[in-house]
């Protein structure tokens, strides 16, 4: 079994590009470290819920879209290893520590959110 990092956060449209060079780098970062897959994906077919969805739990406005993103360990603890080295990259290097402070994210990082899921099935 592995164990999977999962997030959802809204993107403004017009900051779609900047947001795919970020997360391209990013997921660079994370297989270096040892990731063994990294996914970012715009929403495409995701319609509003009458009580849930993702456009209302990211609280979706005019102009964005929602972006939901994974990756995936061999494990928990190798999960918790691997986070602690990149995110100790993204603060050390100057393009991602100037990039981390909230006012530069191309994302508004109140509304995203994110959890740790052991598989129940997997193939």
């Amino acid at each position: 079994m592995s164990y999977v990092d999962g997030y959802v956060l809204p993107v403004p449209r017009k900051k779609l590009a900047s947001y795919r060079r970020m997360a391209s780098d990013a997921g660079k970062i994370w297989r270096k470290y040892g990731a063994l897959q990294y996914v970012e994906a715009a929403a495409d077919d995701v319609k509003p819920g009458k009580w849930t969805s993702f456009p209302q739990a990211v609280k979706l406005k005019r102009g964005e879209v929602v972006v939901f993103s994974f990756i995936v360990y061999r494990s928990r603890s190798q999960r918790d290893r691997i986070n602690k080295k990149a995110m100790k990259f993204f603060m050390s290097d100057p393009k991602w520590k100037k990039f981390m402070d909230p006012k530069n994210m191309p994302f508004d990082g109140k509304r995203m959110f994110w959890g740790g899921f052991k598989p129940l099935v997997e193939y």
